[in-house]
């Protein structure tokens, strides 16, 4: 992972980012062959069933349990029930506004984020797997994504641009600041999606017997990638919330738990260090960013200090936190009931 000047000069680095040495080793994938892989263990799992055209219209509860309104594709209507529901359906979540409407606290970025899948050879100008370039105007990152060439690069845009503006500009945009400063018949762009950014999180995840997970409760900047590993954190603290309740060593308080520990691992970690990212290659200056900018100057002498690099490595975790505490029993003793 390689913070950069526009013109491709490399301003710091870490190196094995993967940590291949550990195992809590990372992998990046792209969203598509994510999913693939969690829709294959669902599959597998004979406890979940996946069901596909359905769409969420409403959400409520009470003391004696939860339902959902659900629209069929053929326009039918059903009402289904269960103990809990979790709404992870995404930013625009319906989950989320039959709870608070359009109350979604937080601010979008004067900055919308072109994200491009392309063919083009950067690792032949020696960019690393994750590039990161630092400029007030033609900041971006480049990731590779497959191993046969693909690249995900997501740069910043103009906000009153449209899309056919967003669409025109893109060439103009690639040649300005990719390094060999390409044509279209250079690279093969596979797509062009802009969106706007946004900083925001739900006012709470627990309303009853309804909890709200990931994008739905919480939204951040793509830079970093908090915004995916926060709702995958969340998730698995929410499974072992259930958990805990399913084997009888937690009662459902441990909801009101997951609530709090995850909005405040939001305000605490996702959303200074996710703003932190996107100001970093947007607002700095790439000449000053070794002496001003503190965290690429703990990345700076990481290379050379096995305690920095070590406090680094674990830095990612923070974004987590352990409900097996809150059980009435110690996790092992709960795990054999």
């Amino acid at each position: 992972m390689t913070w950069r000047h526009r013109d491709g000069t490399v301003i710091t680095s870490i190196s094995d980012v993967a940590q291949p040495w550990s195992p809590d080793a990372l992998t990046v994938l792209p969203l598509n062959m994510l999913g693939t892989v969690l829709l294959r263990h669902c599959v597998a799992n004979e406890n979940v069933t996946v069901l596909w055209d359905k769409k969420v219209t409403d959400v409520g509860s009470d003391e004696k349990g939860a339902w959902a309104v659900v629209e069929k594709k053929d326009g039918g209507v059903e009402r289904w029930t269960a103990d809990y529901i979790c709404g992870c359906d995404g930013a625009n979540s319906q989950v989320r506004k039959s709870l608070f409407g359009n109350e979604f606290p937080g601010h979008t970025w004067d900055a919308q984020i072109i994200a491009t899948n392309v063919y083009y050879p950067l690792d032949k100008f020696g960019y690393d797997d994750i590039n990161f370039i630092i400029h007030n105007e033609d900041y971006y990152m480049a990731a590779k994504i497959t191993t046969d060439g693909l690249w995900r690069v997501s740069y910043g845009e103009d906000t009153k641009l449209s899309l056919a503006e967003v669409i025109a500009h893109q060439p103009t945009k690639y040649e300005r600041m990719l390094p060999g400063n390409p044509k279209p018949g250079d690279y093969k762009l596979l797509n062009v999606g802009p969106y706007r950014i946004h900083q925001r999180m739900a006012p709470k995840f627990r309303v009853g017997r309804i909890l709200l997970a990931a994008d739905a409760a919480h939204l951040c900047n793509p830079f970093g990638g908090l915004g995916l590993t926060g709702g995958l954190v969340d998730v698995g603290g929410l499974a072992e919330c259930f958990a805990g309740m399913q084997m009888g060593v937690a009662d459902d308080t441990i909801l009101d738990k997951y609530d709090e520990m995850r909005r405040l691992k939001y305000q605490e970690v996702i959303n200074p260090v996710s703003s932190d990212n996107f100001l970093r290659v947007s607002a700095t200056d790439p000449k000053e960013a070794l002496v001003k900018d503190e965290f690429l100057m703990m990345v700076e002498k990481a290379r050379t200090d096995k305690a920095t690099r070590d406090e680094l490595d674990q830095g990612v975790f923070a974004v987590c936190h352990d409900f097996t505490q809150y059980y009435n029993k110690q996790p092992k003793e709960a795990a054999r009931l």
